[in-house]
């Protein structure tokens, strides 16, 4: 699993690199990061990677071609031996990146008047034989669910874009960009943050990252709970400030602790996400003893009213 990753912002993904379960798999070789930023794909003195919006409108916008070849640089180095010519964190350094920069001018840049990019068809990356998917973190962007993170955790990972500002320049997307992922219907500052939660979301399901294989099949939306919510947890003390470990937890049979922690997850499905109930129902996923248990809730809260 390699995820690279292009950002302004770089050391925000120290977190996920350097701790936690996601830091641990890191330091183990389970997974592997490449850091890639803009900056370095640009060619005044002042790094531009935005510019005003053409038809006027507050905000700036990411410019394409910095982006473009970031994303190509990433490309080149999954394709050969893991990015030999990379640091061990895959962040390039400053000679990789000048001669990474010239040898993207000379294949498939060329350079146009204003300081603008244009790409040459007949060079033009997209055209390899990579299948990574190349995903941008945006507010239009498809929802991001646990359905997605496995899928994601099923493959070799991805390159992530992270935008900032008031956008990206579409043609950047049209261009490049295979899949827009969105966290959910509300704007953060940049795409880093929502990067950082789909890939912690996505390493955790991976094979010898967490402690327990079990602990991923029992998350809530998980398909090993047919994608309802979890079922509350206890731990010691046995009793804590009045409260006690339901007996059903410390009954021993196993069977009566299953149909327990079900009842939980439909109960606390119900009352909080319903509409995970309904698309469970739709997808046939739910038991006769589960569409039971279920009536005796509706039963309960028509006595309540």
């Amino acid at each position: 699993m390699r995820f690279d990753v292009i950002t302004l912002f770089p050391d925000m993904f120290n977190v996920v690199r350097d701790l936690g379960v996601t830091g641990r798999a890191h330091r183990q070789h389970l997974w592997s990061l490449g850091l890639w930023n803009p900056r370095d794909y640009t060619h005044d003195v002042h790094r531009t990677v935005d510019d005003r919006p053409y038809g006027g409108g507050p905000g700036m916008v990411m410019m394409a071609g910095p982006l473009e070849l970031a994303v190509e640089s990433a490309r080149a180095a999954r394709c050969t031996s893991a990015g030999q010519a990379h640091d061990r964190e895959g962040v390039p350094s400053d000679h990789d990146v000048a001669s990474q920069q010239r040898a993207d001018a000379s294949s498939s840049e060329v350079a146009v008047p204003g300081g603008g990019y244009a790409f040459s068809d007949s060079s033009d990356v997209m055209s390899s034989s990579s299948d990574t998917p190349v995903i941008l973190m945006s507010p239009t962007g498809e929802r991001f669910d646990q359905g997605v993170a496995q899928e994601l955790a099923a493959g070799a990972g991805a390159i992530i874009v992270c935008g900032r500002y008031e956008g990206v320049d579409q043609r950047f997307i049209d261009r490049c960009v295979t899949r827009e992922l969105s966290l959910g219907d509300f704007v953060l500052s940049g795409g880093e943050i929502a990067a950082l939660a789909i890939m912690d979301s996505v390493l955790r399901l991976l094979p010898g990252v967490l402690g327990d294989a079990e602990s991923a099949p029992q998350d809530s939306f998980n398909t090993g709970l047919t994608g309802l919510l979890d079922s509350p947890h206890y731990t010691r003390p046995e009793q804590y400030e009045g409260g006690s470990v339901p007996v059903e937890l410390l009954s021993g049979h196993h069977v009566n602790i299953a149909v327990w922690r079900r009842q939980q997850s439909l109960a606390l499905t119900m009352a909080r996400r319903p509409d995970l109930i309904i698309a469970a129902r739709k997808a046939g996923l739910l038991s006769k003893s589960d569409e039971a248990f279920l009536k005796t809730l509706t039963q309960r809260e028509k006595i309540k009213q």
